[in-house]
């Protein structure tokens, strides 16, 4: 399989002045483009021809404070995964090009976030040091969720390929949830939540010993 991937670029200061990134994928399987506004308003647009996915994709730009437009299209038809794991990939690449050199921002974060029966740990590291550990098992009873479906083993195929492009040390662990919408939902909101905490300026230097991340 051939792939044409676009660099991610900083789009550098959006209309509001926030940080700001673009960056598209286009194999035989994809195609797609995500922007990305750090220090938005919530606002999104998404559309990836899976509703559920657009769904959580849409609790992680609204609970993160981030302006973001998602636009992707990809072989439903034989599965949803190739879709779901390169919107992570090009979500990610939006994400670090917004962040730039990370100067200033906290870079650490966590969040235990509850949904009705269902409660998410989520901590992260803006380290530039890959790395997923997701502890969040759905038993085989869990049904795909929306039409056409999405399957929850997909989330980990996400934030695998969002981290792992975004630069981040990310954990999941469900502590509780029997409903798999909601203990997904969480997960998503949980997320968005704690990178909103690790992104926000409080300082000028770049956050490590090194002097870079």
């Amino acid at each position: 399989m051939t792939t044409d991937t676009t660099p991610a670029t900083p789009k550098g200061a959006s209309a509001s002045g926030g940080r700001a990134g673009h960056a598209e994928r286009r194999t035989r399987e994809t195609s797609v483009a995500v922007s990305l506004v750090v220090d938005g308003s919530g606002s999104v647009s998404v559309d990836t021809g899976l509703p559920f996915f657009d769904h959580m994709l849409a609790q992680l730009g609204k609970h993160g404070g981030f302006d973001l437009e998602v636009r992707a299209s990809g072989d439903l038809e034989v599965d949803a995964h190739h879709t779901v794991e390169d919107v992570g990939i090009v979500l990610g690449q939006a994400f670090a090009a917004a962040l730039g050199d990370k100067a200033g921002i906290r870079r650490f974060a966590s969040v235990a976030l509850p949904l009705d029966e269902a409660l998410v740990e989520v901590a992260l590291d803006c380290s530039g040091r890959p790395f997923l550990s997701y502890d969040i098992p759905f038993g085989p009873e869990a049904l795909p969720l929306g039409s056409p479906p999405f399957d929850p083993q997909l989330a980990e195929e996400f934030w695998r390929a969002f981290a792992t492009s975004g630069g981040l040390t990310l954990h999941l662990l469900r502590r509780s949830g029997k409903n798999t919408h909601h203990v997904l939902e969480a997960s998503f909101k949980a997320v968005a939540r704690a990178l909103a905490d690790a992104v926000r300026r409080e300082g000028t230097g770049v956050p490590s010993t090194k002097g870079t991340l």
